[in-house]
Order: C-alpha cells, then sequence, then structure tokens
C-alpha cells in the first residue's frame, strides 16, 4: 500500500530527539518492512499551548496551505491508498488529513489518538471536536495502551479501536550479552520541566532513602535544565553519581549492558520506550504504575511497579532489586525475553501488516 504518514506534534524529521520522534520512525519502519511505500506527507506541527492566540490562526492558515498543496499534487500524481495519522490529541489535531480523506475517499486512520473529556472546556473544545471527529470516521484507531483506548472509547464509543504494544527496535540491545555490576543503576531520561523534572525530582529522594545501599546511578540524558537534576542529587554520597550526558543509541546500549537495574519512576510516561530498551538489555525496571507504564513493565516479572507518588515504596523497590540478586536475575532474563518476543520492531511489523489488511484490505 501506499501511506501517507503524519505526525501533527512531532515530525519523524524533526531535529530533537524524543520519545514521540522514535515511536514515528519506528511505525514507519515496521510499515516498510511490510512491503509498504512510505512518505512523510507533511511536516506541518500544528502543537500549540495557546489555541485561541496568533499562533494558533497561523497554525490554521498553514494547514489550509497544506491542504491545497497535497490537493494539487495528489491530482497530478495519485492519492495513497491511507492516510496514516500518529499522535493526535486536543493540543496537535490532525487539521490536514481528514479534509484529504474525504475528498480524495482516501482510507484514514490513527495510532496513539488520546482524549480525555477533562479537556473538553473553552479554548481546546474545538480541538477535541475535531478530534473526535478523526477518531469516528478512521478505518481503525490503534492504540499502544489499554488507557488510550478507554478514553477515547468514552468520546466516540463507535469508533474502531485495535490493541498494539509499544515496540522498539531491539537488536542494538540484544547485540551483546548483558554484563551486570552489582548496585549499579541506571536512567536514561531527557532534562526538561514537567514530567521529566518531576520523575528526577522522586528519584532523587528515594535514593536518599537508601545511603546504607550500596548503589551507583548512571544518569544518560541533557537538557535545559540539567543544573536543576543535578542540584536534585547534589546531598547524596559523594561519588555515586555518573553523568554521560547525551549518548547515541550504540553507547546507551552498552551503559544499559553494564548495569544492575533501571531506575526511572516515570511520572506521567505516556508508556515509555526507555523501558522496553533497558529490558532489552537485561534490565530489571523499578516504575510507578501510572499511565501506560504497566503495558511495558510487567510486575513481578520483568521489573517492580509502585504506588504514584509514594516515594517510600518506590525506594524500598530500588532496595528490593538492589539486593535480592535471584530475582533481580530471573527478572533480567524475563525482560529481554518480553520484549522479544511482544515488543520487537519485527512482531510490531506483522501486527501492523495484518491490520492493515484486515481494516484497509479492500483498498491494498
Amino acid at each position: 500500500m501506499k501511506i501517507a504518514f503524519y505526525a501533527p506534534l512531532k515530525s519523524p524529521n524533526h531535529p530533537v530527539p524524543s520519545g514521540d520522534r522514535l515511536m514515528a520512525r519506528l511505525l514507519i519502519e515496521a510499515l516498510e518492512r511490510s512491503g509498504h511505500t512510505v512518505t512523510v506527507a507533511s511536516e506541518l506541527r500544528s502543537f500549540s499551548s495557546d489555541p485561541a492566540g496568533e499562533a494558533r490562526a497561523d497554525i490554521d492558515r498553514d494547514a489550509d496551505a497544506e491542504v491545497a498543496r497535497l490537493s494539487t499534487l495528489w491530482e497530478l500524481e495519485g492519492a495513497p491508498d491511507a492516510w496514516f495519522c500518529y499522535h493526535p490529541y486536543y493540543k496537535a489535531p490532525d487539521l490536514i488529513g481528514p479534509h484529504l480523506a474525504r475528498r480524495f475517499g482516501v482510507a484514514y486512520l490513527t495510532a496513539e489518538a488520546s482524549y480525555s473529556r477533562r479537556r473538553n472546556q473553552g479554548v481546546w473544545a474545538q480541538n477535541q471536536e475535531r478530534l473526535i471527529e478523526s477518531v469516528r470516521s478512521a478505518a481503525v484507531n490503534i492504540c499502544f495502551t489499554r488507557r488510550d483506548r478507554d478514553g477515547l472509547l468514552e468520546g466516540a464509543s463507535e469508533g474502531r479501536y485495535v490493541l498494539l504494544r509499544p515496540f522498539i527496535d531491539p537488536a542494538p540491545f540484544l547485540a551483546q550479552q548483558p554484563r551486570p555490576q552489582p548496585g549499579r543503576l541506571v536512567t536514561v531520561a531527557m532534562m526538561r520541566a514537567g514530567d521529566k523534572m518531576e520523575s528526577y525530582r522522586m528519584l532523587a529522594a528515594a535514593l536518599a532513602c537508601l545511603p546504607h545501599a550500596p548503589w551507583t546511578l548512571s544518569i544518560v540524558g541533557d537538557g535545559p535544565l540539567r543544573e536543576e537534576v543535578a542540584s536534585l542529587f547534589a546531598s547524596l554520597p559523594p561519588g555515586r553519581i555518573t553523568w554521560h550526558g547525551q549518548r547515541s543509541t550504540q553507547e546507551v546500549a552498552e551503559i544499559l549492558r553494564q548495569a544492575w537495574a533501571y531506575a526511572w519512576p516515570g511520572t506521567g510516561e505516556a508508556y515509555g520506550l526507555a523501558y522496553l530498551e533497558a529490558q532489552a538489555a537485561g534490565l530489571p525496571v523499578a516504575a510507578q504504575a501510572v499511565a501506560g507504564v504497566p503495558e511495558v513493565v510487567r510486575h513481578g516479572v520483568t521489573g517492580l511497579l509502585t504506588p504514584a507518588g509514594d516515594v517510600g515504596a518506590y525506594a524500598a523497590a530500588l532496595e528490593r532489586l538492589l539486593t535480592e540478586a535471584d530475582e533481580r536475575d530471573r527478572m533480567a532474563e524475563a525482560a529481554r525475553r518480553f520484549v522479544t518476543e511482544d515488543c520487537s520492531l519485527e512482531r510490531a511489523a506483522q501486527r501492523l501488516d495484518d491490520l492493515l489488511h484486515r481494516h484497509l484490505g479492500g483498498r491494498a
């Protein structure tokens, strides 16, 4: 099939790395592995934190221009078989695809669309309506978490929904055998305001509860709040923290395989691809049982999940992984197996191909 791919929040070609950019790229690779031809249809970023302001008006004008540009292109070269929209939500709606799909009779589908009634107020109401209209009209909506699916069902019960487990390309993390160093924890995360900062804050507080435990922590990541993050760990015993900064995938894989466990609370995480990367490298995970994290970490099997906001419980989970070596080893083996069997790029490619033929089969 010929697929026009669009990510209104962040293009797969965006220069700044993030989980959104990575997932967009993985979806494209999975589709291409199944023999489909994928083209990034537009670079327009519809994201706005001020939907009533001048920026919103500019985005609407740019979206109209993109609809006109693509209409002309498709009239000349032919329309694709499907428009694939990744991660539309109330701050980044798809302002292009629904118009083109109706005009050209192109199948429309979404992946990781999200909806919550509590956003159905004030200046966001129009974007919420746009989102629900798109979801209702979609041939299929691919949901990475039950939480997202349940939210969409609440807004559009008549929509068509399927679950696809979040996935990664595990190859760089499976390439070498783990060489875990006892006591070494690791986290990989950007340093920015909001949920990331809250997770760093919780991690520092939990480690402060464990001065007696034989831990060290490797932190991989960078960002605008690097100094603020560093200050959170300043009162911890000296020599325990190693700051790696931003690293390549291969370098991250090498750091992970030498660690004992992966420590990241995951406040507000949609699901967290970094958890899958850590598990592929053979690490059990300590995280909170929040949002979509239970979709990618199996409590008691591949890691330990603790109640949201409970620093004491999170510290206890870290100590358990640090001190219960046999349990840690069992979880490490299960974690690698889980990603390989359930969350791999190859498995996702097969699943996506099946979904396309089942829901769009007449167009292939």
